[in-house]
């Protein structure tokens, strides 16, 4: 039984393991892609997300305790 598992995912590898090697644009697209994704989680978060918590407060008592009041707040 758990060779044949074993030889399913081994299967599963090779199959995309060879559709990667062989491709020829996919690698082109590929780049662009994880380039996108750098610029969007590296990038726009550092200029557009500031942390807010690290300016507005000095200890890590004061940032726990607004995130509980903020948490709990009633609306």
């Amino acid at each position: 039984m758990k060779t044949h598992i074993t030889n399913f995912f081994r299967s599963v590898f090779y199959l995309y393991y060879d559709g990667f090697v062989n491709m020829r644009v996919g690698k082109t697209l590929w780049i662009l892609i994880a380039v996108k994704l750098f610029v969007m989680f590296a990038i726009v978060k550092w200029l557009f997300f500031p942390n807010i918590l690290q300016e507005n407060f000095e200890t890590d008592a004061q940032r726990s305790q607004y995130i509980l009041q903020q948490l709990t707040k009633e609306k």
